[in-house]
């Protein structure tokens, strides 16, 4: 038989994946006393949780008076999704460098994980762990270590952004729709067209997140 989780994960989990799916949209402030009682558990495991989240981004903390969930600016999110789309598309130019080959493996592995994605009804939280897999894969696949850790470091900033774009506002099968095709023209071996699919997937996930503005970077010419 498997133990209950720890109470303060268990006051993580439940804040977190309403700040994921939007019941705590930005703006709201948080009673530590209001979510010990949802949960029926005692203030000290909820504000631990809190403080994790404050932590990660989600939350700021006044004492005494709650925690406001922090909203998402359209400056901060460009400024993240220009970060992850200049690293993914490096991640692409350097997977493209090494032929139609290196191009076909990485579509056909991508695609077997879009088509269990696609079978599955994803929650808000496992949308982005989708997301998240997918386009992790993708920069690893540029075969750079130094790239791939900055972009797992810059995914821990991104989440708070890819939760208003893709799994809060129910996009998830949009989103894994785009994944197959970006992963399609891959296996086809046309890096051109992957990149221009990249770019258009990151500016759709701007206007899901009704960021407005231009697209995080201008489609790829070549």
């Amino acid at each position: 038989m498997t133990s209950p989780p720890p109470t303060a994960d268990r006051a993580y989990t439940h804040v977190r994946e309403r700040l994921l799916d939007g019941r705590y949209p930005g703006g709201e402030l948080l009673s530590e006393g209001a979510v010990a009682t949802e949960l029926g558990l005692s203030r000290t495991p909820v504000r631990e949780a809190f403080l994790r989240l404050q932590a990660e981004g989600f939350l700021r903390l006044y004492p005494k008076r709650g925690a406001l969930v922090v909203p998402v600016s359209p400056g901060e999110a460009r400024s993240v999704l220009q970060a992850r789309l200049l690293l993914e598309l490096f991640a692409l130019d350097s997977l493209a460098a090494r032929g139609a080959e290196a191009l076909r493996g990485t579509g056909e592995g991508l695609l077997e994980d879009c088509a269990r994605e696609r079978a599955e009804e994803a929650s808000p939280v496992r949308a982005l762990e989708i997301a998240r897999a997918f386009h992790t894969r993708l920069v690893r696949a540029g075969d750079n270590p130094v790239v791939a850790s900055m972009y797992e470091t810059l995914w821990d900033q991104q989440i708070r952004v890819f939760a208003a774009a893709t799994t809060g506002r129910g996009h998830a099968a949009e989103d894994v729709g785009e994944h197959v095709a970006i992963a399609e023209a891959l296996r086809a071996g046309r890096a051109a067209k992957a990149r221009r699919l990249l770019t258009e997937h990151v500016a759709a996930a701007q206007r899901r997140a009704d960021l407005g503005g231009e697209p995080a970077l201008p489609p790829p010419t070549q």
